[in-house]
């Protein structure tokens, strides 16, 4: 068996959170159906009942991610990205064959079918890099959830600045961005996203680089709901609408300078070489460590990264049902009333949340609005609040409550 030096840094893993945001902002492409649903309905002559069906799509494509959650622990981040690029495709660009009158007189349920599988790559995006990130960072999962969930929710801010200042308001040119640009953009990003052996002990930079990132969010969330303020009270020529979104570009790439300072400050970690041997002595052999974690595994004295990579390498075999906090199988966690209490707690926020979403449009023109891309601005602010907030205020007691145990 070939030694393998560990990786314990954090550039192959921090690459692969900073590339992760770019996919999670991808993700964010249901939150666009208010931007484009008012030309579906004009263009199409549907009724608003029809409109709110189209709706129903959209959120039933979102939220149903079981597949995503079963291929995820059969088949590498860069097959299900592939299946969320597909899925993407070919869901917006039926849809902008139907709003450009490319292809007239396309039927109601093909549209409705179309919409269901293009905001069901949100699904995959969103499970590939989530899934991946949590696995890469084993102690710090609510805050990474936290960053990944909240770049997510601030999309619709991102994509309502590149709608007015780029787009030109056209709910065509939207989708056509959206049928061509996000596949591309994942495509580039696939590379990136992988797993990665988790660093084997503390960080002290780790903390800091966290602070960073959902400094970088937070900073650009501010940004996009002043900069939706701005642009709905002043007329702005093309060269500051453009400079508007450099800026903006510049926020999102910013957790890249996380991996580039480890590069040319490096901490003198260990760093895994693919496929690498190397002369000193290998972190787990199974037989040289196999009884040892096994001990350590069962008296509840080994570290959750020692026995992450212990299971990995097939040094530790799990003999138990898994506790809280660990990952369960669908049947394990079907029986739990964990689980259900998160299904309800889902269902009715996240309900409510869509519910208005999707309606949004309509809202703001009931109130007399005449551009409602500032309600999806202000939806997506607080979305994202709620959302890394909660990441940050999980990750606080997860780690209160381990320091009692």
């Amino acid at each position: 068996m070939a030694n393998i030096v560990v990786k314990g840094g954090s550039r192959p893993p921090w690459v692969g959170l900073a590339a992760a945001l770019w996919v999670e902002i991808a993700a964010g492409n249901a939150y666009n159906f208010p931007l484009y649903s008012p030309a579906l309905k004009s263009v199409m002559g549907f009724n608003q009942q029809q409109l709110t069906m189209l709706g129903v799509a959209n959120d039933i494509g979102e939220n149903v991610g079981l597949l995503p959650g079963i291929a995820c622990n059969k088949f590498p981040p860069w097959a299900i990205l592939s299946v969320g690029v597909l899925a993407c495709f070919l869901g917006y660009g039926v849809l902008w064959l139907a709003v450009s009158q490319t292809v007239n007189n396309l039927p109601y349920w093909l549209l409705w079918l179309a919409l269901l599988i293009a905001t069901n790559s949100n699904a995959w995006f969103g499970t590939a890099v989530l899934v991946t990130n949590m696995r890469n960072f084993p102690l710090s999962r609510g805050t990474v959830s936290g960053i990944l969930k909240g770049y997510a929710g601030i999309s619709a801010a991102v994509y309502t600045l590149v709608y007015s200042l780029v787009l030109e308001g056209s709910a065509s040119n939207l989708l056509l961005f959206l049928t061509l640009a996000i596949p591309i953009l994942c495509l580039a990003m696939m590379y990136f996203i992988r797993p990665c052996t988790p660093a084997s002990g503390d960080d002290s930079s780790e903390h800091a680089h966290f602070l960073f990132t959902q400094a970088a969010v937070i900073l650009l969330a501010i940004y996009l709901l002043v900069t939706a303020i701005i642009i709905t009270v002043v007329s702005l020529s093309d060269a500051v609408s453009y400079i508007l979104v450099a800026i903006m570009v510049i926020f999102l790439i910013s957790p890249l300078a996380i991996p580039v300072k480890m590069s040319i400050f490096p901490s003198g970690h260990l760093v895994l070489g693919e496929g690498e041997t190397t002369s000193t002595d290998p972190l787990l052999t199974p037989s040289s460590s196999a009884a040892y974690l096994e001990t350590l595994y069962e008296n509840g004295d080994a570290s959750d990264v020692e026995i992450l990579l212990a299971m990995g390498e097939g040094a530790v075999k799990k003999k138990r049902r898994p506790k809280r906090g660990e990952d369960f199988r669908m049947h394990e966690a079907l029986i739990k009333a964990d689980f259900w209490l998160l299904w309800v707690v889902y269902f009715l926020g996240i309900g409510s949340g869509v519910t208005v979403l999707n309606n949004l449009a309509q809202i703001g023109v009931a109130f007399g609005l005449e551009d409602t891309t500032i309600l999806l601005a202000l939806f997506s602010f607080c979305n994202f609040a709620g959302r890394i907030g909660s990441g940050a205020v999980s990750e606080h007691f997860v780690r209160l409550s381990l320091s009692f145990n």
